[in-house]
């Protein structure tokens, strides 16, 4: 809506102006001419004066200017956020009969403020054939309609506005964003692939286009447009992420890995992430090596416990006992018996007794119990359970 927003502006900007200058002359025996002192306060955006002054004006008169006081009062209360009595303002003005088009763009953002979706549209109908040179009202439009979820006719909006307005682009990249939104991940992208070869394409849009692809299968495709956008956006951290997903789900796991390594240099957090696909692609080596890297000690610790039980150094894991009950992650039984399974395979069955007996999880009690027996089994001859 920014650029909505802005030529609305424009046309305030105009429309003010315009009011404010042909009844200069009007009320020559007034020391002071109130619609002008509105018009000019309005324009300098002294909207408590402006205020004032048409507060000042006789509706009574035989020549008061009725379309003008009110698309000046209304135009005042718009631009101090209070939309209500906007409404009511260019309701009454648009009920002299002579107002310009411009004057239903305004009583449509208001009611666009209220969230009255249905009066945007019926505002906008009102107008007339003015506004149809106007890209910006098919956008109001066409918003209008989806968050009536009338989808429909909200891209069919966008379709008439393409036509209208065939160098546009803008109206093709919001169908886009509308068919991903409804799930229609394939025709989203083959129109974003067609707006992308007619405009230069902002990092958004090809974020959301490559995980448009990835969600309708066109995982080769979805590689090349990602591989691209990191070429054109080498410092985004989002595409590398949405690229390292796709090369997951292609089951290019190093790839990947070594995709979201580059970005956690842009963004620490992602050092885990880059560990954790560093093991599923088989190198738990270098996984604990950047692992020591990570800031963060609780998700450092849980994660440096997991990779030396896969590296089945029971020893090393058992011995984090202290640092795990100083972060208070022995609060999650699954890491409790993580421990307790350590402290079992190298001989310290007292404190592997002594963690197991704390758990309550149904699933872990059953394991538990079971560790218990390879520990009574074991007792008598430890060296031959390590």
């Amino acid at each position: 809506m920014k650029n909505l927003n802005n030529t609305i502006r424009l046309l305030a900007l105009l429309l003010a102006f315009a009011i404010a200058v042909p009844a200069l002359g009007q009320g020559e025996d007034d020391d002071v001419n109130y619609l002008d002192l509105a018009a000019l306060m309005l324009r300098d955006g002294n909207l408590d004066r402006a205020v004032a002054a048409l507060d000042q004006v006789d509706l009574e008169a035989e020549d008061a200017d009725l379309l003008r006081y009110y698309t000046l009062r209304g135009m005042t209360h718009l631009r101090r956020n209070e939309y209500a009595p906007a409404i009511d303002a260019l309701e009454q003005a648009v009920a002299t009969g002579e107002a310009q088009s411009v004057v239903y763009v305004y009583l449509a953002q208001a009611y666009f403020s209220l969230e009255r979706y249905e009066d945007v549209i019926s505002a906008l109908d009102r107008a007339g054939p003015d506004l149809q040179r106007v890209a910006s009202i098919y956008h109001m439009r066409a918003q209008c309609y989806w968050l009536l979820e009338d989808h429909a006719m909200a891209l069919a909006t966008l379709d008439q506005a393409s036509e209208i307005f065939p160098d546009d682009a803008a109206f093709q990249r919001r169908k886009v964003f509308f068919l991903m939104d409804m799930g229609l991940f394939q025709e989203a992208a083959e129109q974003g692939r067609d707006y992308l070869a007619r405009s230069d394409g902002k990092l958004e849009d090809y974020v959301a286009l490559g995980n448009a692809m990835r969600a309708s299968g066109e995982l080769i495709e979805a590689t090349r447009l990602l591989e691209l956008a990191q070429l054109r956006f080498p410092a985004d951290v989002n595409v590398k992420k949405v690229l390292a997903h796709t090369y997951i789900d292609r089951g290019q796991m190093h790839s990947a890995a070594d995709l979201i390594y580059e970005a956690s240099h842009l963004d620490p957090v992602l050092l885990s992430e880059a560990a954790e696909l560093y093991r599923r692609a088989g190198q738990p080596y270098r996984a604990l090596l950047l692992n020591g890297s990570i800031t963060d000690q609780a998700t450092k610790i849980k994660q440096r416990l997991a990779l030396l039980l896969e590296m089945q150094r029971f020893a090393q894991a058992a011995a984090m006992e202290q640092d795990l009950l100083r972060l208070g992650l022995l609060s999650d039984e699954d890491i409790r018996y993580a421990l307790a399974y350590s402290q079992f395979k190298t001989g310290q069955f007292t404190a592997a007794e002594a963690n197991l007996s704390q758990l309550t999880r149904s699933d872990l009690f059953r394991k538990a119990a079971e560790l218990r027996s390879a520990i009574q089994d074991c007792e008598g001859d430890s060296w031959q359970c390590l």
